[in-house]
């Protein structure tokens, strides 16, 4: 692991041991972060295929049904049924905030032009499976816009957690072990220098016990 390039003095050791404790800390903090992100993540990832399934189930039927009545009712009829629609769909898009994640929430509401009446046709020159289908059509459309929500939430998720391990992975394999490193080379450079300055420190020492020494014996 590459040792920082640093002056290895007392001063900046003490520094990079707050700094190495300051990324022993932050580690930790991500790493939880991390795990929550991916709880949070794979709650998302099962309710969403749930969803999906459901979604997937209803969309079959009214695709079903207006296959049938596009069987028993003319291009012309069926285009002339379905092209002036009743139901109004307004969508608010807001955002909340998840495991410091933004992600889009959804609130909608329905309207038809008569009270219940979701039918943009008279229902006498219709077939029954286009009404059907309609109404399916009607009940699946929350499904439909919560799936949507929940995915765009579990992609967001996603990118945050891949952003989250890269930092983790930095942390732990290249910061972290760098400080380590350079604390331990400057410690042993100091332990070192101050052998180097007890030694001499001893050595100026005899010296001067052997200049008083022979000062007394003249």
């Amino acid at each position: 692991m590459a040792i920082l390039q640093v002056n290895p003095t007392r001063m900046e050791l003490s520094r990079l041991k707050t700094r190495l404790k300051t990324s022993t800390r932050g580690h930790k903090l991500l790493k939880d972060k991390r795990d929550d992100l991916m709880k949070k993540f794979l709650e998302l990832v099962r309710r969403n295929k749930e969803l999906r399934e459901e979604v997937e189930k209803k969309i079959m039927g009214v695709y079903d049904g207006f296959a049938i009545a596009s069987a028993v009712m003319s291009p012309e009829m069926l285009e002339e049924a379905l092209m002036l629609p009743k139901e109004q769909v307004e969508l608010e898009v807001g955002s909340a905030n998840m495991m410091s994640v933004d992600v889009p929430v959804f609130k909608f509401t329905q309207s038809a032009g008569g009270e219940g009446d979701i039918y943009p046709y008279g229902l006498v020159s219709t077939s029954g499976e286009l009404d059907d289908s309609v109404a399916a059509l009607k009940e699946v459309l929350p499904a439909l816009l919560e799936l949507a929500q929940m995915e765009k939430s579990a992609q967001l998720l996603a990118e945050e957690i891949e952003k989250t391990r890269r930092r983790v992975n930095a942390l732990e394999y290249v910061q972290i072990p760098s400080l380590q490193e350079t604390i331990k080379s400057i410690t042993m450079k100091l332990d070192e220098n101050e052998r180097g300055n007890l030694a001499r420190l001893m050595k100026i020492k005899d010296m001067m016990v052997a200049q008083q020494r022979q000062a007394h014996g003249q």
